[in-house]
């Protein structure tokens, strides 16, 4: 998850004031996208598995991809 413009191949999306922009083909795989926010940052939920080693701990110590 990463700040953006949306270009194209985007999706735009506007959920509660807040606009999301998302990639169609990544869209299409993932089916649904759900987005919560845990007060330390964001958690996502898609069909798509990203693995023990998605950014469960962005926000807290920065060790996001690591």
């Amino acid at each position: 998850m990463a700040l953006d413009e949306p270009k194209d191949t985007d999706d735009t999306f506007d959920a509660k004031g807040l606009k999301f922009v998302v990639d169609k083909e990544f869209m299409e795989k993932a089916e649904t996208i759900k987005i919560d926010f845990t007060g330390m940052g964001f958690h996502l939920d898609s069909n798509i598995d990203l693995g023990e080693s998605g950014c469960s701990s962005c926000g807290s110590d920065g060790s996001c991809g690591d």
